[in-house]
């Protein structure tokens, strides 16, 4: 029998050829292997390995298409600023109005020379008393309030959910995901030898009956989860969701990674106040207060501190002290709470103006959420109507950034809010809607 991959050279050759071009779509499989006199799982496996090359995507219901534009290495797409439109709604980094002036103060004091040195010393993963109790504060909520001697440090969020995966997941495990996932998470777990399980989800979110069929089908090590304006769809679950899949994980022993990264946004109730047993709350600084000085925080439930430290030690993932001096400053002199509120109010200028230009179309978005999931129109796919929004010089991130399952990819778009000034925003949005509409 022909192997599958000589096969998926001559198609990979097509395409480079131009024979196949980009948005067409491909026989269904079964007509594939009656075509090629093949079985339905090699016909299988062509397709599985032409997904893994990034030459084609599937969409749920509509078949395998090839892709606009040949992936990214890493095989992302455009999961990550690709650096050519000028307008780039695929960075979602809110900043508010003279963000710099209002950082500036708190750091003036740890620039003079014994304040540096001190600043400028390895941290611990426990980081300091001060760092704690600032953390805790800085992720309360009303009914909840972590533990400071539960919370540990990183770098940045991305670190914290690396540092939990490799804690609670072994080499080769499982761990479920929402089917729609921030794309780093992929990575992270690729790289870490760790498979993510797509779990499917609704109207309100994840399911809490697809854990438990996960579960049984072959054990789950852990759960990473966004309940609170999940990315990419910005859904953030009711509070009977919560205390459901939080009855799930308890009766299951499962422990869950619960990112909470956008939810000073939307503050809610964590899965971590229903099942603190369970639950390893991740957050970070670099929404709420900038990119560029930022670090990461894990709340871990009680007796599991020492350990999740030693994965953070073991990774290299340790939060700069520097970072956590001006933490403590931003959190003390209100700082953060001026940004946050801020950058709340901008929000909510943006998804008006979004709901204002796409008026019409199948746009999802919480009223606070720095991002919008758009459901194209027929006869758009993700892919395409990516790369000719690219080509009027608007970069989007398409479905299939966010798929686990690549071969389920939706045909929908995400845009970035929050990283462009309000005008340049308002035009890209309406060119996107003229786009859709068939204006080209």
């Amino acid at each position: 029998m022909e192997d599958f991959r000589r096969i998926a050279d001559r198609i990979a050759a097509d395409i480079a050829a131009g024979r196949l071009r980009p948005g067409q779509q491909l026989p269904p499989q079964r007509v594939f292997a009656r075509r090629r006199r093949i079985s339905a799982s090699t016909a299988e496996r062509v397709y599985g390995e032409l997904v893994r090359r990034g030459l084609v995507v599937g969409e749920v219901g509509r078949g395998t298409f090839v892709r606009a534009a040949p992936a990214p290495p890493g095989g992302r797409a455009l999961a990550e600023p690709a650096g050519a439109a000028p307008v780039n709604l695929e960075l979602n980094y809110p900043v508010a109005d003279g963000q710099a002036e209002l950082l500036a103060p708190a750091l003036a004091p740890l620039l003079r020379p014994g304040a540096l040195t001190e600043a400028l010393r390895p941290a611990a993963a426990d980081g300091t008393p001060e760092a704690r109790a600032a953390a805790a504060d800085l992720l309360a909520v009303p009914g909840w309030r972590p533990d400071p001697g539960q919370v540990l440090f990183t770098g940045n969020a991305r670190q914290a959910v690396a540092a939990a995966l490799v804690h609670l997941v072994p080499p080769g495990g499982r761990a479920g995901v929402e089917e729609l996932t921030y794309p780093l998470v992929r990575d992270i777990a690729a790289r870490l030898g760790r498979t993510l399980v797509p779990l499917a989800m609704d109207a309100f979110g994840l399911r809490p009956d697809a854990i438990a069929a996960a579960h049984r089908s072959a054990p789950l090590a852990a759960l990473y989860l966004q309940p609170t304006l999940h990315n990419p769809t910005s859904v953030s679950m009711s509070g009977e969701r919560r205390e459901r899949i939080a009855e799930v994980v308890r009766e299951l022993g499962l422990p869950v990674i619960e990112d909470r990264i956008w939810s000073f946004l939307r503050p809610a109730l964590p899965l971590a106040a229903r099942a603190p047993e369970q639950v390893y709350v991740v957050d970070g600084l670099s929404k709420r207060v900038a990119p560029g000085l930022t670090a990461g925080f894990l709340v871990v439930p009680p007796g599991r501190v020492a350990a999740l430290a030693d994965a953070v030690r073991s990774g290299g993932w340790n939060a700069g002290r520097f970072a956590l001096q001006a933490a403590v400053r931003w959190a003390g002199d209100g700082t953060v709470t001026r940004l946050v509120a801020a950058k709340r109010a901008d929000a909510a200028r943006r998804q008006l103006l979004v709901r204002r230009e796409l008026d019409g179309f199948a746009v999802r978005a919480d009223p606070r959420a720095c991002y919008a999931w758009w459901e194209l129109p027929a006869p758009w796919r993700a892919d395409t109507f990516t790369a000719a929004a690219a080509a009027h010089g608007i970069a989007l991130t398409p479905g299939t950034a966010f798929a686990v399952n690549p071969r389920h990819s939706p045909s929908a778009v995400r845009l970035g809010l929050a990283s462009v000034p309000e005008p340049v925003l308002s035009r890209a949005v309406r060119v996107l809607a003229e786009l859709a509409r068939g204006g080209g």
